[in-house]
C-alpha cells in the first residue's frame, strides 16, 4: 500500500493538552481555595487578637486576684445589703479585681437577688463565678434568722416561742419589759397606754402591740431589739386611714386593738366582721360583751366550757361583769381582725344580731342569734359538743 507521508507523531500534542488541562484544574482549585484560606487566616488572626485582648481584660478584671493564695478570708453579707454594696465590699477586701464586673456578672446570671446574708469563708484564688455561687448558696454561717409571731398569740406565747427557738435564753427579761412598757414610751401608742393609768391593771402593757408577722432578726438580737421591731410593725399596720376611722367610731387605737384581739380569739377570718357587728351592737345598747375569750385570757385556759366561778372572776378583763371593752388587748390581732374591728358587717348591725356561740369547736363555725332566748337554745344544743371537745383534747 502506498503511503501518503510519514506517520503523524501525537506525543507532543498530548503532553501539551494534558499540561493545559492540569493547569486549568490547579487554577480552578486555587481560585476556589484562595478566599477560604484568606478567610481562615483572617479568622485565626482575629481569634488571636480577641484571645490576647480577652487575656488582658481577664487579667485586669476577671481572673482570681491571687491564683496561688491559700489564705482564708472572712466575708460578711449583712441583711438587706444590695448587690452593689456586696460587690464594693468584695473589692475592698481584695477578693475580686473589679466590683462593676462582678455586679454585671451576677446580674446577668440572675445571682443578684439570690445572695444571702451570712458570714462566708472566701479565698483570693476563687474566680468571680466561684464567689457568686458561694454567696447565693447560703452555705456561710448565718448572721440573721427568721422568727414568726402567729395572730392570736399572747405576750407569753411569744416569749415561750422565742425561748423554744433559742432566740432568748429565758423569758423573764422579755416579759418584764412587756409588763411595764416603760422603755418603749417613744412609740406614741405605748405612751398613750402609759398615760391612761391602766398599766397596773393590765397583764402586760404591750399586749396586742407586738404585731403578728414574720421577721428577720440578727442572731445577736436582744429582747429590746425584738420588741422594738415588733412595735414598729404595729405602727406600720395601723395606717392613717385607720386613725380617721377610729375617730369616726369614737374609739382610741387601744380600744380598736382590744376589740380586734377579741375578734381574733373568737372567730375564724370568715366570721370576723359578723362577730365585730355583734360586739359593736352590744356596745351601742350598753350591754356587757360577755366574751369567753377575755375570761380565758385571765385564767390562762383554753377550755370551751367555763364554769360559773370562771365567769364571776373579778378582773378588768372580765367582760361578763364589766360593760364595754376589756382594759386592754388580749393577744396580737391579725390585720384582718383590725380591719373587722373598724368596719363591722353593716347588715348584721342593722339586723341587730347580739349573740353568737360555737357550733363546732373543730372547725370554728359559729351560730348567730338576735335574741337571748334564741342564744340560750343554741347553747343547749351545742354545749355537749364543747364538753366532748374539752374531754377529747384534755385542755386545761
Amino acid at each position: 500500500m502506498k503511503r501518503s507521508g510519514p506517520p503523524k507523531d501525537y506525543t507532543f500534542d498530548s503532553l501539551h493538552h494534558e499540561r493545559e488541562y492540569g493547569l486549568y484544574w490547579y487554577s480552578w482549585i486555587w481560585h476556589l481555595l484562595r478566599p477560604v484560606l484568606i478567610g481562615v487566616c483572617a479568622l485565626l488572626l482575629l481569634l488571636g487578637l480577641v484571645s490576647f485582648a480577652w487575656g488582658q481584660v481577664s487579667a485586669a478584671y476577671v481572673d482570681p486576684v491571687d491564683p496561688q493564695s491559700t489564705a482564708e478570708i472572712k466575708f460578711t453579707v449583712k441583711s438587706g445589703e444590695s448587690l452593689t454594696r456586696v460587690a464594693a465590699n468584695l473589692q475592698t477586701q481584695n477578693l475580686i479585681r473589679n466590683r462593676s464586673v462582678f455586679k454585671y456578672y451576677a446580674d446577668f446570671l440572675g445571682f443578684g437577688q439570690k445572695i444571702q446574708a451570712g458570714e462566708y469563708t472566701l479565698s483570693r484564688a476563687m474566680t468571680i463565678g466561684d464567689i457568686a455561687e458561694q454567696l447565693t448558696a447560703g452555705d456561710g454561717r448565718p448572721v440573721v434568722r427568721d422568727i414568726t409571731v402567729i395572730p392570736g398569740w399572747t405576750i407569753e406565747d411569744i416569749a415561750n416561742y422565742l425561748v423554744k427557738e433559742k432566740v432568748l435564753a429565758d423569758a423573764a427579761s422579755f416579759l418584764a419589759k412587756c409588763k411595764t412598757g416603760d422603755a418603749y414610751s417613744a412609740y406614741y401608742y405605748v405612751a398613750d397606754v402609759i398615760r391612761s393609768g391602766t398599766v397596773p391593771q393590765r397583764k402586760y402593757a404591750l399586749e396586742g402591740y407586738l404585731a403578728a408577722n414574720t421577721y428577720e432578726i440578727y442572731l445577736t438580737a436582744t429582747e429590746d431589739d425584738i420588741i422594738k421591731k415588733l412595735l414598729s410593725q404595729t405602727e406600720a399596720l395601723y395606717k392613717d386611714v385607720y386613725h380617721e376611722r377610729s375617730e369616726e367610731l369614737g374609739m382610741s387605737m387601744d380600744q380598736i386593738l382590744a376589740l380586734a384581739s377579741m375578734i381574733e380569739k373568737e372567730a375564724k377570718t370568715g366570721d370576723f366582721k359578723r362577730v365585730s357587728a355583734v360586739f359593736h351592737g352590744r356596745i351601742k345598747q350598753n350591754m356587757t360583751l360577755g366574751s369567753d375569750v377575755t375570761i380565758k385570757y385571765v385564767l390562762g385556759t383554753r377550755r370551751m366550757v367555763l364554769t360559773g366561778q370562771d365567769l364571776g372572776i373579778e378582773s378588768p378583763y372580765n367582760t361578763y361583769r364589766h360593760k364595754g371593752l376589756p382594759v386592754g388587748p388580749i393577744c396580737a390581732p391579725s390585720p384582718a381582725a383590725v380591719e373587722a374591728a373598724l368596719y363591722p358587717d353593716e347588715q348584721f348591725l342593722a339586723e341587730k344580731y347580739l349573740y353568737f356561740c360555737s357550733k363546732d369547736p373543730d372547725t370554728g363555725e359559729l351560730h348567730f342569734s338576735k335574741t337571748l332566748a334564741e342564744h340560750e337554745q343554741a347553747v343547749k344544743i351545742y354545749q355537749p359538743l364543747w364538753e366532748a371537745y374539752d374531754q377529747k383534747t384534755g385542755v386545761q
